[in-house]
C-alpha cells in the first residue's frame, strides 16, 4: 500500500462518495491495468438489448412524478428485501388486487425506504442506487432516516426540470439503443408514437409471446383467440403459427430485433403436424394437463426458432424461475412482486430436440440465460462452445452482481471463450439504474481481464479490444442492432 492510500481519509457514514477504484482488484499492479482498461471503455455508448423499461415514458416524455416512483415502485430488488425484513408491501405503495387502500404518499414511502436502506449493505442494489443518486442527482450524503427528506426534496426538484425528462436522460446516459419487452398482444402504440415524434433516440420492442404460449396461464384460451383474431387467422394449429409470423413481422417493422421467452424450463420438442394439431386442441381446454402445457411450451420454442430463420429475430430464453413462489402475495398483489425463486435447470437434454433440428445453423442465434449457476461449466459453456446457434447471456437476475459476473467469466471462458457470449444487458425496470448497471459490468469485466493480463494469459492490447467488445460490440452484433 502506498503512502497516499495509507493516509486516505475514511469517509463518514453520512457521506456518499464513489471510489474511483471500486470493484477493481486490490493488488496495485493489477489494479493499474484495470484502470487503463476501464478508461478505454467507460465512455462507450450503452447498448441495452433486453430490459423492461416502459415505452410510454419515451412516447409521452413526461416528467417522472417523484423519487419513490423511480427508485422503489419499479424495482423488485428493493421491495423483496424490505418485505423480507417485515415491511408490508402496502406501505410501499404496491397496489392490491382487491382494491384495498395502500400508502399513496410518495414522501412517506421514501422515508420508509430510507429508514431501511442499511439493509442493502453489501448488495449490488445499494451500489446501483447510490451511483444513480450521486451521478444523476448530485447527492453527496448517504440515504438514511435523517437525510431522507433532504434527498427527497433535492431529487424531486430536479425531476420537475426538462433536463430530467425520459428523453433527456436517455441522451445524458449516452444510450445508443434500448429494447423494451412487449407482449405479443400489444399494439405497440407507444413505439409508434416514439417513431412519429421525430425524436432521434432509438427505442425498439421485443417480442414476448408467453401469454399465448403458456397454457398454464389464466385466460390462455381467450388470449389465443384474441391473438389469432388480430392476425385474421383461423383457430387452428396452422392459423396459430401464422398469427405468430404475422405478429413477429409487426414487431420487426417497428424495430424489433429479438424475441424473449420466459419459460419454467428449457425443454424443447419436435412433433409432426398431426400430433401438434391434437396438442393445440387439448391445450385450449380449461382442464389442460401439466404435461400438455409443458409439451406445448417446449414445442413452441422449436417453432419460434424455425421462425427466427425466416425473419432473423434473435431468440432469448430465460428459464429456471419458479414464478410467484409466495402464493399469499401473488393472490393479494399479483405477479412481479419479488417472489420469483431460482430452480435447477437442465439444458443438455432439454435443448437437444431443438438443437437436432436447428443447432448447426449459424443463421439462428439462441441466447441462453440461467438462474442455475451449477449449469455454467457443466452444460452451458460446453453447449455454446460447440453449437453455432447458441450464445451465452450474461449473469442474470440475482447474479447480475460483481461476484456473479466474476463467477460467470471464470466458469465459462475457458470452454466457450468470450465470443460465444453476448456482452451485458441490464434487464431492468428501474430506468435510472441503467448507467450504474452497465458501469458495474464494465468494471467487473475490466477487473477480470486485468487479472488475465497480469497472469500473462492475454496481452494488454488484446484485453483492450476485448473490453470494448464486452462493453459494447458483442451486444450490438449479437442482437443485430
Amino acid at each position: 500500500m502506498n503512502t497516499d492510500e495509507q493516509n486516505e481519509e475514511i469517509p463518514s457514514l453520512g457521506t456518499l462518495a464513489l471510489h474511483p477504484d471500486r470493484l477493481f482488484p486490490p493488488d496495485a499492479g493489477v489494479r493499474a491495468i484495470a484502470r487503463r482498461l476501464y478508461a478505454s471503455v467507460s465512455d462507450l455508448p450503452i447498448i441495452s438489448p433486453h430490459g423492461h423499461t416502459d415505452p410510454r415514458w419515451f412516447a409521452t416524455n413526461k416528467n417522472f412524478s417523484d423519487p419513490a416512483a423511480l427508485f422503489v415502485a419499479p424495482d423488485h430488488y428493493v421491495f423483496r428485501m424490505l418485505y423480507s425484513q417485515g415491511v408490508p408491501l402496502e406501505r410501499l405503495g404496491i397496489r392490491r388486487r382487491d382494491g384495498e387502500p395502500v400508502e399513496a404518499d410518495p414522501r412517506k414511502i421514501w422515508r420508509l425506504f430510507a429508514e431501511h436502506f442499511h439493509l442493502f449493505r453489501g448488495t449490488p442494489t445499494r451500489m446501483w442506487i447510490e451511483q444513480s443518486l450521486h451521478d444523476t442527482f448530485s447527492v453527496r450524503e448517504r440515504l438514511t432516516a435523517e437525510s431522507a427528506d433532504r434527498i427527497y426534496d433535492q431529487v424531486n426538484d430536479l425531476l420537475a426540470r426538462p433536463a430530467f425528462r425520459p428523453r433527456a436522460l436517455f441522451e445524458r446516459f449516452n444510450i445508443d439503443v434500448i429494447a423494451t419487452t412487449d407482449a405479443a398482444l400489444d399494439d405497440l402504440s407507444h413505439h409508434d408514437a416514439i417513431r412519429q415524434s421525430g425524436w432521434s433516440g432509438r427505442v425498439v420492442p421485443t417480442y414476448r409471446p408467453d401469454a399465448v404460449v403458456d397454457p398454464s396461464r389464466k385466460g390462455f384460451a381467450a388470449d389465443v383467440e384474441a391473438f389469432n383474431a388480430i392476425a385474421s387467422a383461423p383457430m387452428t394449429w396452422a392459423g396459430y403459427l401464422e398469427a405468430h409470423r404475422s405478429r413477429r413481422h409487426y414487431f420487426k417493422r417497428r424495430g424489433a430485433t429479438a424475441s424473449d421467452h420466459g419459460h419454467p424450463t428449457a425443454r424443447t420438442a419436435n412433433l409432426d403436424r398431426v400430433a401438434a394439431e391434437q396438442l393445440f386442441s387439448r391445450v385450449l381446454r380449461p382442464d389442460v394437463s401439466t404435461e400438455d402445457a409443458e409439451l406445448f411450451r417446449a414445442l413452441l420454442l422449436t417453432e419460434m426458432a424455425r421462425m427466427s430463420l425466416d425473419d432473423g429475430l434473435v431468440m432469448q430464453l430465460h428459464p429456471g424461475s419458479f414464478r410467484n413462489h409466495n402464493s399469499a402475495l401473488f393472490s393479494a398483489f399479483g405477479p412481479d412482486i419479488g417472489a420469483d425463486i431460482p430452480t435447477p435447470t437442465d439444458y443438455v437434454h432439454a435443448l437437444k430436440p431443438l438443437l437436432d433440428e436447428l443447432g448447426n445453423d449459424p443463421r439462428l442465434t439462441l441466447i441462453l440465460f440461467t438462474l442455475d449457476e451449477t449449469a455454467y461449466s457443466r452444460e452451458l459453456a460446453p453447449l455454446a462452445g460447440h453449437y453455432p446457434a447458441l450464445r451465452l447471456g450474461p449473469a442474470w437476475w440475482f447474479f447480475d452482481s460483481p461476484d456473479g459476473m466474476r463467477r460467470f467469466r471464470e466458469l465459462t471462458t475457458e470452454t466457450a471463450g468470450f465470443y460465444n457470449t453476448v456482452g451485458f444487458n441490464d434487464d431492468t425496470r428501474a430506468y435510472l439504474s441503467i448507467p450504474a448497471r452497465h458501469d458495474m459490468a464494465r468494471r467487473c469485466d475490466c477487473s477480470f481481464l486485468a487479472n488475465r493480463v497480469a497472469e500473462h494469459r492475454l496481452d494488454e492490447a488484446e484485453a483492450q479490444v476485448l473490453a470494448a467488445d464486452l462493453a459494447h460490440g458483442l451486444a450490438k452484433r449479437s442482437y443485430r442492432l
